[in-house]
């Protein structure tokens, strides 16, 4: 199948992943912190943690959501963000804070720095200890919200669809835990765009990320697409098949599941040479 021609109407009429659509980019970082926030204030009103897994992507609303929290003096003592995923260097070690690209230093930057976040709540992936995710979200009991962005090949995190030959059911796929692997060449090109002035070399190879399965084991699953070239993966992961191919499409499996996607991602995506 293809997409091309799928108009707005037809996405949001035929959609298989429930879909809001706002406005801007600006609303859906504001969107985003705001049911951030919501989940922590209920959480505390009810005496219980919040446990969220966290994207660097979208970024934007990190320091919407930290000036709320600190009007409000909302109380992040028991609120743990996992965070998604992390590029590596050659040896397979997160890259130096030092480095423009750290995921980690990046959400120093937008939200430890800018709230009273307890350390020992901020829990990152780590190569070789993968399986330490799976341990924390299991003591804390259970992921309450994954949030994220979608890649233009569909990765949810940085978990990639297959390449040509990798033989991989669909179900074996869905049950993927947290992991280190090697970035797509999609991915690294978009990445690239986004991040790098279009220097496809200063991306890194690889990459730890926490796995299809923790993600899809939270109770909601709340995702934001945010650029011009999601048009086209918004398409294939709302109309088209569940498929290791396009991993966001899993989130047609998913009791709570719901995307938010700007405006003109829901305009169809026609191409044209300029």
């Amino acid at each position: 199948m293809t997409y091309e021609n799928v108009t707005r109407e037809e996405l949001l009429a035929n959609t298989k992943i429930p879909i809001r659509v706002v406005e801007t980019e600006e609303d859906i970082y504001t969107d985003m912190a705001a049911v951030m926030l919501a989940e922590i204030e209920v959480n505390n009103a009810r005496g219980k943690n919040t446990v969220c897994i966290v994207p660097v992507g979208p970024v934007g609303q990190y320091r919407v959501l930290a000036e709320q929290v600190n009007a409000r003096k909302t109380d992040l003592s028991r609120v743990y963000f996992i965070n998604m995923d992390e590029y590596l260097d050659e040896n397979d070690h997160p890259v130096p804070l030092e480095h423009p690209l750290s995921f980690a230093a990046f959400m120093d930057r937008e939200w430890y720095a800018r709230v009273d976040m307890p350390r020992e709540n901020r829990i990152f992936p780590e190569p070789g200890h993968e399986g330490d995710i799976a341990a924390a979200i299991k003591r804390l009991g259970g992921v309450d919200v994954s949030f994220g962005g979608i890649g233009i090949n569909g990765h949810i995190a940085f978990n990639e669809p297959p390449e040509e030959g990798e033989a991989i059911s669909d179900e074996a796929f869905g049950q993927l835990p947290s992991r280190t692997l090697s970035l797509t060449r999609e991915t690294r090109t978009i990445n690239a765009v986004t991040a790098a002035n279009g220097y496809i070399d200063y991306i890194p190879r690889r990459c730890v990320t926490v796995g299809m399965r923790e993600i899809l084991s939270a109770k909601k699953v709340r995702f934001y697409m945010n650029r011009m070239w999601q048009k086209g993966i918004v398409r294939k992961i709302a109309l088209g098949p569940v498929t290791r191919f396009a991993p966001a499409s899993f989130f047609q499996t998913h009791p709570d599941a719901l995307l938010t996607i700007a405006s003109y991602v829901a305009e169809p995506p026609l191409g044209r040479l300029r």
